[in-house]
C-alpha cells in the first residue's frame, strides 16, 4: 500500500511540477519580449521558460524530442516559419476564445495566430528619386528598367524576401513571377548581402536608390536603438508603401502556436491570449516597431507615423508557407544569390 502511496505521489510531483510554468519556444530576439513574459508570470504566477533559437533550430529540436517534448508555445517570426511547423505536425488547435477572435482570419488559421505584424515595404533617398515618381509604385514596378542597378535587397535565402515573392505567386501566376524575377534581379544595385538595416543603410549612403525591407527595423533605427549613425541614416530615407491603389502592401507577421506534445495546454493557452491583450500589444509594438495585430492599440509616434496604409489582406499569409519552396527555386534560376 505504501510502494503505491508513493507511486501516486511521485506523479502528482512530476505533473504539478509543470502546472505552474510554460515552456516557450521562440525565434525572436527583443529584449522587450522578456520584460513582457515577466508581465505574464506577475500577472498569473506561471513562470516562463525561454528557449531562444532560429526557427529551423527550434523545430528540428521538436521533432527530434517529439512526444518526450516539454515544449507549450512556438513563438515564430514569420508565416512561412509557422506554416513549417504546421506541416510538420508540431501544433495541436487552439481554442477559439474572444481574444482571439479579434484576429483578422488571413493572420490566422486554427493552429497558430498572428501576434504582431510587419509590411515588407519601399526606401528610398529623396536626394535622388522625386517622391512624385514613385508614389504610386508597385512591387511589380520593380522590374522596370528605370531601377536599373538601383535596388538594395537581401539575399534569396531570407525567408522575408521569400513570402514576399511567394505573395507575388499567389497574385500574378508563376510565368509572371519568373519573368518579373529575371528583370528584377538586373535592377539589384550590388551583390544582395546584409540584413534588412543594411538595405536602408546603402539606401542612405546613396549607393542605393531603392531598398527593400521591413517596417520595424526603419523604426529600430529611427529610435536609436542601433547608435546614433543609423538613426541619422534613417533619417535621410523615406518610406514608401507599395500597391495603394490596388491590394495592399505585403504584410507578413509574426505568430505563435501550442505545440501538440505541450504538458502545460492551458497555460499555454493563456499566454497566447495574454499576447493579445491591448497592454501586451502595447509593449510589444513600441519596443520592436512592428505594428499591432488587432485594433485601437496605443503605439509610439514611430509607428503611428507609419502605420496608416492600406495592407494586402485579400490574401491568407498561409500562403507564403505554401508557397516558399517554389518561390525560392525561381529566385535562385533568376540569379537571386
Amino acid at each position: 500500500m505504501r510502494v503505491i502511496f508513493l507511486i501516486f505521489l511521485s506523479l502528482f510531483i512530476v505533473s504539478s511540477s509543470y502546472s505552474s510554468e510554460l515552456n516557450l519556444f521562440t525565434s525572436r530576439h527583443y529584449p522587450s519580449d522578456l520584460i513582457l513574459f515577466k508581465k505574464f508570470e506577475e500577472k498569473t504566477g506561471i513562470k516562463v521558460n525561454v528557449i531562444n533559437a532560429k526557427s529551423k533550430v527550434l523545430e528540428k529540436r521538436l521533432l527530434d524530442e517529439g512526444s518526450k517534448s516539454k515544449g507549450d508555445v512556438l513563438f515564430l517570426a514569420d508565416a512561412g516559419a509557422l506554416y513549417s511547423a504546421e506541416e510538420k505536425k508540431l501544433f495541436t488547435k487552439y481554442n477559439e476564445s474572444q481574444s482571439l477572435r479579434l484576429v483578422p482570419t488571413s493572420l490566422k488559421n486554427g493552429y497558430w495566430v498572428g501576434i504582431t505584424k510587419r509590411a515588407r515595404i519601399i526606401f528610398y533617398n529623396p536626394n535622388l528619386v522625386d517622391y512624385n515618381d514613385i508614389k504610386n509604385i508597385s512591387y511589380e514596378d520593380l522590374s522596370d528598367e528605370r531601377w536599373t542597378k538601383s535596388i538594395a535587397i537581401r539575399q534569396s535565402n531570407n525567408i522575408y524576401n521569400q513570402s514576399l515573392v511567394a505573395s507575388i505567386l499567389e497574385h500574378k501566376g508563376e510565368n509572371f513571377t519568373t519573368k518579373w524575377l529575371e528583370k528584377l534581379v538586373k535592377n539589384f544595385s550590388r551583390k544582395p548581402q546584409g540584413n534588412d538595416r543594411a538595405q536602408i543603410l546603402s539606401v542612405a549612403a546613396g549607393e542605393s536608390k531603392l531598398a527593400i525591407a521591413n517596417t520595424y527595423y526603419y523604426g529600430l533605427m529611427l529610435s536609436g536603438k542601433k547608435g546614433d549613425d543609423q538613426k541619422k541614416a534613417a533619417q535621410k530615407v523615406e518610406p514608401i508603401f507599395p500597391n495603394q491603389n490596388d491590394r495592399g502592401a505585403h504584410v507578413n507577421i509574426s505568430g505563435a502556436g501550442i505545440l501538440k506534445f505541450s504538458p502545460n495546454k492551458k497555460n499555454a493557452q493563456s499566454f497566447i491570449e495574454f499576447l493579445l491583450t491591448k497592454e501586451a500589444q502595447t509593449i510589444l509594438c513600441n519596443s520592436s516597431f512592428e505594428f499591432p495585430i488587432i485594433e485601437n492599440v496605443s503605439t509610439n509616434k514611430i509607428i503611428n507615423k507609419i502605420k496608416n496604409f492600406k495592407e494586402d489582406i485579400n490574401i491568407d499569409v498561409s500562403t507564403y508557407g505554401k508557397r516558399q519552396a517554389q518561390a525560392f527555386k525561381l529566385m535562385q534560376k533568376a540569379g537571386w544569390n
